[in-house]
């Protein structure tokens, strides 16, 4: 089995010299010396005429080591609600093994992630920053997990899962979170909740993040895994964040009347 990709020819291009090109037009080069050694990284998942620049400037910014966590909301609601793929990606740009290693390691851990493929098999979320990933790193593997909504205290269990896993790994792991903001707000109304969120993130505050989203009604799509990257990040002793960039689809559409809000930040 292998899991082929959802989104080629819709969110990015699926021929694999247009697609290195566009990355490569998205990604800034960086010094090597310049980059952060992150323990985490919050990006958008839009398709690249949207949200490509912040994404491409913002991994940029960092390290990729070969092994990459990503956590992604489930749009669709199927499959387990930690769901954790094993199965390789075959990606335009070459195929993307799985770190079957920590993978085994989380499963071991964790009570509630849980191996499923359904939960990938027609989820963007993920798929859409695997790309940006291989650009920066030949030798990518990645560790894929598909996230429904849980309580806080799920998330405190599966971000401690994720640090234990991380911790016992003898190599350099980055936990990449994907989440689009705001969603079909006028840009004002979208800026305005969004910095609400952004302010929670900077404060390295997830359960601040997860009670305004909540209780703001704040259409992020992916605050779950933002939360638990967060409180992950916060267990690897890791608690400073930047924000790198936030824009919404207006800026490439012109219309600014209904706009997905995109936010990309750096926790070191």
């Amino acid at each position: 089995m292998i899991r082929q990709p959802v989104v080629a020819n819709q969110f990015y291009p699926g021929d694999p010299a247009q697609l290195e090109q566009t990355v490569a037009s998205l990604t800034p080069v960086v010094d090597e010396k310049e980059k952060i050694a992150a323990t985490a990284v919050i990006m958008p998942h839009a398709g690249y005429v949207y949200s490509g620049a912040t994404a491409g400037l913002t991994i940029s910014r960092v390290h990729v080591p070969e092994t990459v966590i990503i956590l992604g909301p489930n749009h669709h609601g199927r499959g387990a609600a930690v769901a954790l793929g094993t199965v390789d990606w075959e990606m335009p740009m070459g195929t993307v093994p799985i770190d079957q290693e920590l993978a085994a390691q989380l499963l071991k851990v964790s009570t509630i992630i849980t191996e499923d493929e359904h939960a990938h098999n027609s989820e963007h979320s993920l798929e859409v920053q695997v790309p940006f990933l291989q650009f920066l790193q030949k030798n990518l593997q990645i560790v894929p997990i598909c996230v429904s909504h849980i309580s806080y205290a799920e998330c405190e269990v599966v971000a401690k899962d994720i640090a234990t896993a991380v911790q016992a790994a003898s190599r350099p792991v980055l936990l990449v979170a994907s989440t689009d903001m705001t969603h079909y707000k006028s840009r004002e109304q979208a800026a305005a909740q969004d910095h609400m969120a952004i302010e929670k993130m900077l404060a390295c505050d997830p359960k601040g993040l997860y009670e305004t989203v909540h209780a703001r009604q704040i259409s992020m799509c992916g605050v779950i895994p933002t939360v638990i990257t967060l409180l992950a990040s916060r267990e690897l002793k890791s608690n400073k964040v930047e924000l790198v960039r936030y824009t919404d689809s207006g800026e490439a559409s012109g219309d600014t009347n209904q706009v997905v809000g995109y936010a990309g930040l750096i926790i070191s």
